[in-house]
């Protein structure tokens, strides 16, 4: 029996976003261990549930910011004991601080396990920051030493780390995001009005929904300030998720008069309904490495209007099923908004290209690309 690590910075990730990669290896046979930092948890999950489901965690005290240089030091020495104690054949690691601290482990550790690493997109990128390819660009250079696979989600990652220097025989693949549930994300126009009255969203208003984190980089900025411009009654906001910036925007709400209609509803697990009450799903991130949340819109046949960048990019197409801004414009997001609610039947026929525009964004598309990872890694694992 081969024993598979998962590592993540984000504790919640793994049963939020990697179930079905869980389902692939148990079905090849394969034990299932879990370390991340449960003590610090962005997505509501049930840990009993995963261990019901025999998976094994592992708590680590792993930071995301790379600046909490002590504490990451710690979960690399934790990681260390984890694979070595566990006899460990594979480490499959996401997000930026688990890319690292896994990799590290697994170079310094006695059992020396196969490595594949899933970036969620790179932080440097045709148009980031200096700073950003000095840091980022750098480590992950040196860091693809210790990997034998690379998964990324995105043309332009994909392309940049398949010049990298693997280890002997290391490959890099290409999926879309780790796969959207075709029939859970699925037009249902019958739930929309119950949904709109469970939410008070009233029937005939315009209804925007976004979903992501509350941070800096996801923008929720943008929209609001692209609503103030508006100040049209009829239009209300939902913005799903938590995370360190909501304070910041519940005072940017309330300094734009808009608390009527501008709504923090929290992290949710019904995204799959909530979808089913919007016009118009808003993605203003500044930097995606794609954004499954606009996947999952667009399946439901709900437009979107997103910001210019190399994730939204991979879907998104200009006036066939969305509209495209410049993330720092709330002047284009202001029109984009007003497009759509006053044109009615363009909406709709935008609305119409959704669905099938995303098709090869499903979990049966992802899972035939994950099969042929985990086939390499296993065939290869000593």
């Amino acid at each position: 029996m081969k024993r598979v690590l998962f590592v993540t910075t984000i504790s919640g990730f793994l049963p939020q976003f990697e179930k079905n990669d869980v389902k692939l290896l148990k079905e090849r046979g394969c034990k299932i261990h879990y370390a991340s930092n449960f003590e610090n948890p962005i997505y509501t999950f049930d840990e009993t549930e995963l261990v019901k489901n025999e998976v094994t965690l592992h708590q680590i005290d792993i930071e995301k910011s790379p600046a909490k240089i002590k504490t990451n030091i710690k979960a690399i020495k934790q990681l260390i004991k984890v694979i070595d104690e566990n006899e460990i054949d594979i480490v499959h690691c996401h997000n930026p601080m688990g890319g690292v601290a896994a990799r590290i482990a697994a170079k310094v550790s006695n059992r020396k396990p196969r490595v594949i690493y899933t970036a969620h997109g790179f932080h440097f990128y045709k148009g980031a920051s200096i700073v950003s390819w000095m840091l980022f660009y750098t480590a992950e250079r040196l860091l693809a030493h210790f990997t034998d696979i690379i998964v990324t989600i995105n043309k332009e990652d994909y392309m940049r780390a398949k010049r990298f220097r693997l280890k002997e025989n290391g490959d890099v693949f290409l999926i879309h995001s780790v796969g959207v549930d075709k029939e859970k994300f699925a037009p249902r126009p019958e739930i929309r009005e119950k949904k709109r009255a469970e939410l008070d969203i009233p029937g005939d208003a315009f209804h925007i929904v976004t979903a992501a984190e509350l941070n800096e980089n996801k923008n929720q900025k943008v929209v609001i300030e692209a609503l103030a411009r508006l100040n049209d009654d009829n239009i209300y906001y939902s913005i799903c998720g938590k995370g360190p910036n909501e304070d910041n925007l519940r005072a940017l709400i309330k300094s734009k008069g808009l608390e009527e209609r501008v709504r923090l509803l929290g992290y949710r697990t019904d995204m799959d309904e909530i979808l089913q009450t919007a016009d118009v799903f808003a993605f203003p991130s500044i930097r995606e490495g794609l954004g499954v949340a606009a996947v999952e819109a667009l399946m439901c046949n709900v437009p979107v209007i997103a910001a210019d960048n190399r994730g939204t990019r991979e879907y998104v197409s200009d006036g066939s099923n969305g509209i495209v801004c410049s993330y720092d414009d709330s002047e284009e997001f202001k029109d984009a908004i007003e497009l759509l609610y006053k044109d009615s039947a363009y909406r709709e026929r935008i609305a119409d290209r959704c669905r099938a525009s995303v098709s090869q964004f499903t979990v049966e598309e992802v899972e035939k690309t994950m099969i042929q990872v985990y086939s390499k890694a296993l065939g290869e694992s000593r």
